[in-house]
């Protein structure tokens, strides 16, 4: 049976560079997956993002919803999305029996000197810039809520250990809890 893990954490905490060192591990493990990446998939469903709790909702139930299509289909699922809030990280619980969380953790300060020295295209740019200067009311961890996962299955610190080791720590412990369902 396929499984999705959801890899959550502060925005610029490092989720996506840990879920890309996650799937290259379990590949050469055998272990093929399907990255579902958030910033990715909302320039689809809302290309002029606004942030507010019911998109946010929206974005979170459509994104569960095309992990549990793919298990469903027999692919293993990372899903790389900051769910900043419990509820929304449930839907996706409910939905697939096979179901993990990867705490990204990484402190405030660090996640926002990295969001703002970040060249990756695919994310929105300097978020806590404009969290602190009023321009946005909706940043996790600042203006709004980030709720860490009550029972991840792992806690990646990106804050003392790099990405192939925190890649590395994550895979292993997908493979010992969830299996090598090979999709």
């Amino acid at each position: 049976m396929a499984w999705a893990v959801w890899f959550t954490g502060l925005p610029g905490s490092g989720k996506t560079t840990v879920a890309r060192e996650t799937e290259k591990q379990l590949a050469s493990a055998g272990i093929r997956v399907r990255r579902l990446e958030l910033d990715q998939i909302r320039k689809v469903i809302t290309p002029e993002p606004k942030y507010t709790e019911e998109e946010r909702r929206m974005a979170y139930a459509a994104l569960a919803y095309m992990a549990k299509l793919l298990t469903d289909e027999g692919i293993n699922v990372l899903i790389d999305a900051t769910g900043n809030l419990r509820q929304y990280r449930e839907v996706a619980r409910r939905l697939i029996p096979d179901y993990a969380e990867v705490y990204v953790r990484c402190p405030m300060d660090l996640s926002m000197e990295r969001e703002a020295h970040r060249k990756a295209s695919h994310a929105p740019r300097n978020i806590y810039e404009k969290g602190k200067t009023g321009k946005s009311q909706t940043v996790p961890g600042l203006n709004v809520p980030y709720e860490e996962p009550l029972e991840p299955l792992v806690i990646v610190d990106t804050s003392k250990k790099l990405p192939e080791e925190s890649g590395k720590q994550a895979s292993e412990a997908i493979l010992k809890k969830l299996g090598g369902s090979h999709g």
